[in-house]
């Protein structure tokens, strides 16, 4: 880090046991740390609402390949620049990728998976994003004293490994049934069933869920026809606030869910936990607090696999909301009367570990569970793009804005920033409350039938008690008649 603040400003390097202020002088302008911060959560946003058509069009595997090939392009210009201009434009290619694969991998994993599991597997996309932080902070660990390029061109270029897994792995894995079936080919969709769920493609078990997949779909066709280009993307924002199920309604509910997570001020912590440690001016090593705080997140998030499926998606965003609130409220106020008392700094570093561990067992995971299984079929790809772009945009704004809030030559505010992110995560607790469904042991097919007929208050009470598929027409043996297959095909339902 020192070699590349002193690459990019010319600042000199501090001589043996600086002062606090000449630490504090030895950093990069707010500007230019807001920009190479934020450029590649800018790429992401607009990354993630093309890959919507994208994953619609050449379906989800092939998107989330491409995501990891672009993402690797990007970060070969970073690993190649030794000025601003190369850095920053590399990040924003590599955040186009980071959009794509963000945005479908949710979706991905919440149509491939069992509604039983479904909470944990998509709590398991968290999990990978922590370990990822976690090798992050370790490499960065490793290399921050070395007076080379080396110093930032080894973090960056091991980014290119992990793509290059994902995309290879990706490749022997089936694509969503239900991509098939929004564009018709039901016979592809079932194979991918049968091997998703390990079952012959004829066997019952099969045939029904793929029944009930395409019927859904078929009625929401019947509610909100499909059109032109446009007119799909406007199907995104039609129906009313006041009716819950409408498709306006779920887009402003992943949307804002995504807008709420970042407000929890979390990243505050991962992008600018070095900074914040070091203003307290009681701590030794920050490096290794960050580590610290980084590990907390990693070991706790794997909590969530169980209490989401156990105790639901609502509870955990409600209980989790108040949590971080109180931590982050506390770790305000000490800082702000006792800042400067070691034992004071310590308990600060202890709260703010707490609150990591209600983040990363609550609104980490819970955030992206809920948002792969809100919206219908037609425009599940684009409403979990543009959720996930809301994501990206507050995590580009906040990073943008927290340096003029931290830093010395701006306003400073030190650990009263907490009173901020405590305020904010008081609105997710009234949030989550007043606005999260219920969606836990419902497939997605259930969760738009629950969707029309509940509150999210009253929604952990439903039960299912027809289906899709009866309401439509089944043969005997619970597969859909084949006049409505044949129509299915023949529409293949096409962005």
């Amino acid at each position: 880090m020192a070699y590349f603040i002193h690459q990019q400003t010319g600042k000199p390097y501090p001589g043996p046991n600086p002062s606090d202020e000449e630490k504090a002088a030895f950093a990069l302008e707010a500007w230019r740390d807001s920009l190479i911060t934020s450029i590649l959560s800018a790429g992401t946003f607009f990354g993630a609402i093309i890959a919507g058509d994208i994953a619609d069009f050449i379906g989800r595997r092939m998107t989330i390949i491409a995501g990891c090939t672009v993402f690797m392009v990007g970060v070969i210009l970073q690993t190649a620049s030794a000025g601003l201009g190369l850095l920053v434009a590399g990040r924003l290619i590599a955040g186009f990728g980071v959009g794509f694969v963000s945005a479908i991998i949710i979706l991905y994993m919440s149509e491939c998976s069992p509604k039983k599991i479904r909470g944990a597997v998509v709590s398991g996309y968290q999990f990978a994003i922590t370990i990822g932080l976690l090798l992050a902070a370790c490499v960065d660990y490793g290399t921050q004293d070395r007076r080379d390029t080396g110093s930032y061109r080894i973090p960056i270029a091991l980014q290119m490994l992990w793509a290059l897994f994902l995309g290879l792995g990706i490749a022997f894995l089936p694509d969503s049934p239900r991509y098939f079936v929004k564009r018709g080919k039901l016979d592809k969709a079932a194979d991918s069933l049968a091997r998703l769920r390990g079952q012959p493609v004829n066997s019952d078990f099969v045939q029904h869920e793929l029944a009930e997949i395409v019927a859904n779909h078929e009625y929401e066709l019947q509610v909100v026809p499909q059109g032109s280009y446009w007119s799909s993307w406007a199907n995104c924002f039609k129906g009313g606030l006041s009716k819950p199920s409408s498709n306006l309604r779920r887009t402003i509910l992943g949307t804002s869910m995504q807008m709420m997570q970042q407000w929890t001020g979390v990243n505050f912590i991962f992008y600018f936990g070095t900074t914040f440690f070091t203003q307290l001016g009681t701590i030794n090593n920050p490096f290794l607090i960050s580590l610290i705080t980084t590990l907390v997140n990693v070991c706790s998030t794997p909590i969530s696999f169980w209490t989401i499926e156990r105790f639901g998606r609502r509870p955990l965003l409600i209980w989790g909301a108040l949590g971080m609130l109180i931590c982050e409220f506390l770790v305000a106020i000490m800082g702000t009367v006792d800042g400067d008392n070691p034992a004071t700094v310590r308990a600060m570093i202890a709260f703010i570990c707490i609150y990591i561990f209600f983040f990363a067992s609550t609104w980490g995971p819970g955030a992206w569970v809920v948002i792969g299984e809100i919206f219908p079929l037609p425009i599940r790809s684009r409403g979990v793009g543009l959720s996930t772009a809301s994501n990206w945009l507050w995590n580009c704004i906040i990073t943008v804005i927290t340096p003029y809030l931290v830093n010395p030559d701006k306003a400073y505010l030190q650990a009263k920033v907490f009173f901020l992110w405590g305020a904010l995560c008081t609105v997710c607790f009234v949030y989550a409350y007043l606005l999260v469904p219920e969606t836990k042991g419902l497939s997605l097919e259930q969760v738009d039938k629950m969707m029309e007929e509940t509150t999210p208050r009253t929604s952990s009470r439903w039960v299912p008690h027809t289906t899709f598929a009866a309401e439509l027409g089944m043969t005997e043996k619970g597969t859909l008649a084949p006049e409505i297959v044949e129509d299915v095909a023949r529409k293949g339902s096409v962005v």
